[in-house]
């Protein structure tokens, strides 16, 4: 909690200094506005209770029903699309690293409202390649606010990428899974024997979080929830199968 507090009071200063702009829409007097937040989109219900995939009925939806994924549920946020987009793109790609805070507040009520019963937050790590190039970790800053919110420990260095991975960009799901296989190790002293609340930025077919899932449970975790920002929905629309 103490160095949630030293980056608020950071925050709050270099906001008065340096009047912040919104990611969102570009006007000034916020990091991200209310009236984007307002168009934030949710995921649309029904959703398959397991993954989280919009479906056209109530229950699991084929992708479950053929495999179950590994994590107890997955759950996102919001549509990843308009301020949605741009915030995390903002958040990833030009350095604005106060917009992890900002977004982090709403998806802290998210999660109260998921009532799950977490112990530790930990975030899907970076490679080092990556990390070296960005210089910081975009879920990292949306995971730590979010735990010292809700009063969960925050363990960073619970994930390691053990190999370098191919972008998921592109790929098909299969190719998604194969790209992730073997590529994470978890550091069993933060998890072991705990639930443990998974973190990434953007969900779509799930093979990076299934991936950091399975490192956990080896490593000892009791269960993983899994929750992204956002939900980047199929081209082809609802699961109807």
């Amino acid at each position: 909690m103490g160095t949630y507090r030293l980056y608020e009071w950071l925050w709050g200063g270099l906001d008065w200094l340096y009047p912040p702009v919104c990611a969102g829409c570009g006007r000034s007097g916020a990091r991200w506005c209310a009236e984007c937040q307002q168009q934030v989109t949710p995921v649309p219900d029904p959703i398959c209770p397991v993954c989280g995939l919009p479906v056209a009925y109530l229950g699991l939806c084929a992708s479950c029903r053929l495999r179950l994924p590994p994590f107890a549920a997955l759950r996102s946020w919001a549509v990843f699309e308009g301020p949605v987009r741009s915030a995390l793109h903002r958040l990833k790609y030009r350095r604005n690293v106060a917009l992890g805070d900002a977004l982090a507040r709403p998806m802290a009520d998210f999660c109260r409202r998921l009532d799950w019963p977490v112990e530790v937050v930990v975030p899907v790590p970076l490679g080092k390649r990556r990390l070296q190039e960005r210089g910081y970790n975009q879920v990292g800053l949306i995971a730590m606010p979010l735990a010292a919110l809700n009063r969960w420990r925050y363990a960073p260095r619970a994930l390691s990428r053990v190999r370098e991975t191919k972008s998921q960009v592109g790929l098909s799901a299969v190719e998604r899974r194969e790209n992730m296989q073997g590529a994470f190790r978890a550091d069993p002293r933060p998890v072991s024997g705990r639930t443990v609340l998974l973190m990434d930025d953007v969900a779509t077919t799930g093979a990076t979080l299934s991936a950091c899932v399975e490192a956990l449970l080896s490593a000892g975790a009791k269960a993983v929830f899994a929750l992204t920002l956002a939900r980047a929905l199929p081209r082809h629309g609802l699961q109807n199968v």
